[in-house]
């Protein structure tokens, strides 16, 4: 990856991942991620800020070298996981001068994961600083976005905000700042629903407490950098707003066809009912799909078959998936069938506690849906449409 110049000595020296398409072992990438690093240059010291996933260290070393970087004073660590922090012993290894600034809790899992000595760590508070000569370094800590360690670091004199994981997206191009704002819109949506809508409260906060310090730049660790910051501030205050839209997701799964007939009749039903209806056949979804469609749904229906009295694989995995991610919905219904039996509404219901949904009318049919069990599916439908209305949607 080249050097790229963000302002007057600052520089994106990190990877871009082109082809990298899983995250995790579990988070799809289709466009690809970066491992955004940050050289700060003072007029008596140099920080770099974040480094990028251990499997990337030559690129890293190697924009190091062309620059000419002789001696990094500074390592920030944002965030103690591996794909910003993993390149740091071999960062000290490299520049045995250097000292990881961080805050108590990051230094502690620093040493926990990667073993770095405690003679190595300068450890800062909320809103301390840090001199860099003509630069000067902010810390403001923002725990549990995503993890318990984070914070961000603001550069005061460039109105620079590096926010690591923070507003960032699982996007790659070569153009260093958004150019394409519909395209990384729905890219930072889907890093939103994957990562961040867990914590959405603790988001809330966060953002309150950086709306007065001036941001022209916003410099993630994932993606391009915001050089209109008020595009993605203002998408995520939409994002963890209790705003819900006019719309229903429905993660559903069909062995025989019952299921997938319900699911088509419910969703004509809503249709007509002018609710806007999204259907995930979870056996061909992309769940980053599903996740994003989580964010601003007003009512989620999930709809499986009976499998061994319970519900189908893949279905748990979507309920517990919405579990974990606790998106704002406000409703949630479970609709399927069934063969001779079984707890299958009520080992789901069990599965979303994290939810504060209401629980809407259940609709479970033994076999092929018959007439009276349309009717009930129409019934539902109303009662979605009389819930959406009541929030004026």
């Amino acid at each position: 990856m080249a050097i790229q110049k963000v302002k007057q000595s600052v520089f994106s020296i990190g990877v871009k991942h082109w082809d990298r398409r899983l995250f995790d072992e579990l988070i799809p990438l289709p466009d690809g991620t970066t491992y955004n690093s940050y050289l700060v240059e003072g007029s008596d010291k140099t920080a770099l800020i974040d480094t990028v996933d251990p499997e990337n260290l030559n690129t890293l070393f190697d924009n190091l070298t062309n620059h000419g970087v002789s001696k990094i004073d500074y390592i920030i660590a944002n965030h103690a996981e591996q794909d910003h922090s993993g390149g740091i012993p071999a960062i000290l290894a490299k520049y045995p001068e250097s000292k990881v600034v961080t805050n108590e809790k990051c230094k502690n899992m620093l040493i926990d994961l990667l073993k770095i000595p405690d003679n190595k760590f300068i450890v800062i508070k909320d809103e301390e600083t840090l001199l860099l000569g003509d630069k000067t370094l902010q810390f403001f800590l923002t725990p549990w976005v995503h993890w318990p360690e984070t914070m961000v670091t603001y550069l005061q004199e460039e109105r620079i905000l590096f926010s690591c994981d923070f507003l960032g997206s699982h996007y790659v191009s070569s153009e260093l700042f958004v150019k394409d704002e519909a395209k990384v819109y729905a890219s930072a949506k889907r890093y939103y629903a994957e990562i961040m809508m867990p914590f959405r409260r603790n988001i809330i906060k966060h953002l309150e407490k950086l709306k007065d310090i001036g941001i022209d730049m916003i410099a993630p660790s994932h993606g391009q950098i915001y050089d209109n910051p008020k595009f993605i501030l203002d998408a995520y205050k939409d994002w963890t707003s209790e705003n819900v839209k006019n719309e229903v997701v429905i993660p559903y799964v069909s062995m025989h066809g019952s299921t997938q007939r319900m699911v088509e009749y419910l969703t004509d039903a809503l249709i007509k009912r002018d609710i806007v209806v999204k259907p995930f056949n979870l056996t061909v979804t992309d769940i980053g799909e599903l996740a994003i469609e989580l964010v601003d749904a007003a009512t989620i229906v999930i709809a499986s078959p009976t499998v061994l009295a319970g519900p189908h694989p893949s279905v748990a995995y979507a309920a517990f998936l919405a579990n974990m991610l606790k998106p704002k919905a406000k409703y949630a219904t479970i609709i399927g069938s069934y063969g001779w039996g079984g707890k299958m509404i009520e080992r789901i219901v069990g599965m979303l506690g994290n939810l504060k949904v209401e629980l809407l009318s259940t609709v479970l049919v033994k076999g092929f849906p018959e007439e009276n069990d349309f009717h009930a599916l129409n019934d539902l439908a109303d009662e979605i449409l009389e819930r959406h209305k009541s929030l004026n949607l």
